[in-house]
Parts: structure tokens; sequence; C-alpha cells
């Protein structure tokens, strides 16, 4: 029988492995050698000796940076699995590519859990859930729809998606059914990709000004840091809603201030710049701004999925299967 190869998991905090890999763990165990312990670290002399022997590293949030001279250390590494949606968050991809060490993500796990979170948000916002609400809880009576919510519903209304990252295109695909218009905006993503989406491809420029809801799925990079700047705001319609589920530095956040002070627009914001924001940020406490703290990846029992998908990829690489995942090409449909 030939034996398993050896396993090492780094993530923190460490209960991070049982959340992944609960109702996979025996699978898991079926494929590799695993030790019961989570590194946090790779600088004692345990875990050193630990990671000169893995062939595998399992890797979550939280795991140190794999680095060249990582890698000087463990000379049997084949390859990095990362329990999120880019191995390069913890992992030198491009020397691990140059050495020949194989690299995948479950981002497209992560991916889905981060649509669902979109769309149902889409769909809130569309209704103007959170003014409803306010209005009942406050009268505690019902209040006149006809009167109070005439200026909203889901029918006939325009997304704009930026990014036709994983993200942007799986809430596009979950849209597909609805009646919302879809437009997006991603210079690295062609026509024939967007209209297989059912959306339809724009520029920048047209989708701000057309859509009533925007919702930000591109990754941050310096081409795409605070793209979403004063310029772009005012090009909003009045009483449109922004989500921001992808990374806080795509918004310049202080042109957002001044834009959602005046109630003008809405802003629903599950990452943030700095993340998260000073306790005295005005946008704690506006009524049209909603702030999420960082729940729209896999939380819960969703991060089971997210296991599933890893133990999957190690089952590829211990039967020389090539992986699913893949790391894509800087740009907008890099992002998470």
């Amino acid at each position: 029988m030939t034996a398993r190869p050896r396993a090492e998991a780094a993530m923190n905090p460490p209960a991070l492995m049982d959340n992944l890999f609960g109702p996979h763990r025996s699978r898991l165990e079926e494929l590799v050698d695993l030790p019961g312990d989570v590194l946090t670290d790779f600088t004692s002399a345990d875990a050193l000796v630990r990671l000169a022997d893995a062939e595998i590293l399992l890797a979550g949030w939280g795991c140190p940076r794999i680095d060249a001279d990582l890698m000087d250390r463990m000379p049997r590494l084949g390859a990095v699995v990362f329990a999120g949606g880019s191995a390069s968050a913890v992992l030198d991809t491009a020397e691990a590519a140059r050495r020949g060490i194989g690299f995948t993500n479950a981002g497209e796990g992560n991916a889905q859990a981060v649509a669902e979170y979109t769309v149902a948000t889409i769909v809130l916002a569309g209704k103007r859930a959170r003014y409803a609400e306010q209005l009942y809880r406050d009268g505690r009576v019902f209040i006149d729809r006809e009167r109070e919510l005439a200026d909203t519903g889901n029918f006939g209304r325009t997304v704009g998606i930026i990014g036709a990252s994983r993200i942007g295109r799986r809430t596009a695909q979950l849209l597909m059914p609805t009646d919302f218009r879809v437009l997006v905006y991603d210079p690295y993503a062609s026509e024939t990709e967007v209209t297989t989406l059912g959306a339809q491809k724009v520029g920048l420029d047209e989708l701000l000004e057309a859509s009533d809801i925007v919702s930000l799925h591109a990754p941050a990079s310096a081409e795409t840091e605070r793209m979403i700047g004063s310029p772009e705001l005012a090009l909003l319609r009045d009483g449109a809603v922004l989500i921001n589920t992808a990374r806080g530095s795509l918004v310049d956040h202080e042109a957002l201030r001044v834009h959602v002070r005046t109630g003008r627009i809405d802003a629903i914001l599950d990452v943030t710049d700095p993340e998260p924001l000073p306790a005295d940020d005005e946008l704690w406490s506006l009524p049209n701004v909603i702030l999420t703290p960082h729940i729209a990846g896999a939380t819960g029992n969703e991060l089971h999925r997210l296991g599933r998908d890893v133990v999957d990829e190690v089952a590829r690489y211990v039967t020389g299967e090539p992986f699913h995942a893949f790391e894509q090409v800087p740009g907008f449909a890099s992002a998470r």
C-alpha cells in the first residue's frame, strides 16, 4: 500500500481547522497523513522540523507568509492548498511556480457565499427594507406602503456590477432568473463573456449613470484603488445604492461621506478602509449606511463548503490529477 503523503495545516485561529474540515475530516485523513494539531507560526524549531517533512500544506487565513526562505526549509513541498479566494494571500505564487510547487484555492466556494449575500442585499436594497423596518419600528402601526414605499421594488431595476470576477460573474448568474437588468463593467472581460452572464457590457460612467444599485467586485490593486471617488459618486442617480463586498480600498471614503451625508445615495458596506472604521466615524450613525463586519464571505456552516473544496483538491493531487481551481492573471477578473 502506498504511503499517504505527509501534510501540515497552518491557520489562525486553530479552531478554523475544525470549522473547515469537521464533516470532511475522515476523508481528508484517508488521503494524507495529518497531525492532530495546527501550526500557527513557522518560527519554532518543532514547526520547522514538521514543515521539512511536509509534501502538502493546507493553509487557511492567518497562515504565516510562505516565501522563498520558507520554501528552502520545505524540500518536499509539492502543493499549497488555500481555503480562500487566492493562494497568493499566503504564498509567493511566482516563486512557487518557479520551483514547480503546485497551488490552488477554494475560491469558488467562497464566491458562492459572497454572491448569495450580494444578491440578498440587492433585493433588500431595492425593497428599501431597512427604511421600511425603521418606519414600522418607530410608528408601531402599519405604514401606508403605497405612499411611503412608492419608489421601491425590484421589477425592472438596473443593477451595475463592477468587476466580472468569480464573485461578479456568480452574482450576475444568480440574478439571471429575476427581472433585474444587469450591466457589467470590466475592461478585461469580453463582450461574449458578459453576454453569457445575461448581462450587458458597458463603460464605467454609463454603468454608474444607469444603475439603481451598484455592486463592487473588483480586486484591490494600484489600478482599482479609490476607483469610486467623488466624480464617480456624482454620476449615481438620486436614491441609488452602492454595495461593497470586495475591498474597502476601492472606494474613496471621504468622498462617500459627502454623498451619503446628504441622504442622496445609500451605501451598504461589508468592507471599509480602514477596517474597522474608527469608532467616531460618522458612517456608523448615518441612517442610510449599513455596515456589516466582513460577513459576505464564508461564515459558519459555509466554511464546510470551502473545506470540501480543499479536500477535493487534495484528492486530485494525491491521484495525480490537475487541480480544478486556478489562479487568474492580474486584472478585474482576479478578484476574490
